[in-house]
């Protein structure tokens, strides 16, 4: 396979200077502000952006350990295969997260669910659609009862780098 390089079209600011103690997922950070900072050559991509209420954020996870095929996940005890969790340490640790656009001004976006450590790079931005995004019909796997827990969750340092 060929080799794939992605760069950063900006960053995102959140309080969190720290990955220990981060909600491991938007609706853990319920009510937490934070800010995108789009790069100067991306800023007229954001053109309509303010029509949608939320927006898809995907990121490089610059702080996770190296991939392994097997984790405990945040809201485990068990060993899970890396693809049916959403731990950071993956083999393209690429995170996303849906938050809630709140505004903009120029190439700042203001945002709140923000679940991210402060100066995570921003690779992509997408408007989330609920006609698209939102099936009708779903399960959660071994997340269906551990799921109920993520908003009093917070993460630790078992996916950070050494």
């Amino acid at each position: 396979m060929e080799t794939i390089v992605y760069r950063p079209i900006g960053v995102i600011r959140s309080p969190f200077e720290d990955a220990k103690g981060v909600p491991i997922q938007p609706s853990g950070a319920a009510g937490v502000v934070g800010r995108v900072e789009v790069a100067e050559p991306y800023v007229e991509g954001l053109k309509d952006v303010e029509g949608f209420s939320h927006v898809i954020l995907l990121y490089h996870f610059h702080l996770s350990a190296p991939w392994k095929p097997l984790v405990v996940p945040f809201l485990d005890t068990v060993e899970r295969g890396v693809f049916s969790t959403r731990a950071p340490a993956r083999p393209n640790p690429i995170g996303f997260s849906v938050v809630e656009l709140v505004g903009r001004e120029g190439g700042v976006l203001h945002v709140r669910g923000v679940d991210v450590v402060d100066g995570t790079p921003l690779l992509d931005i997408k408007p989330y659609v609920p006609a698209f995004d939102r099936p009708s019909e779903c399960r959660a796997g071994w997340l269906e009862g551990a799921g109920k827990r993520v908003e009093r969750v917070r993460s630790d340092d078992r996916f950070l780098k050494e």
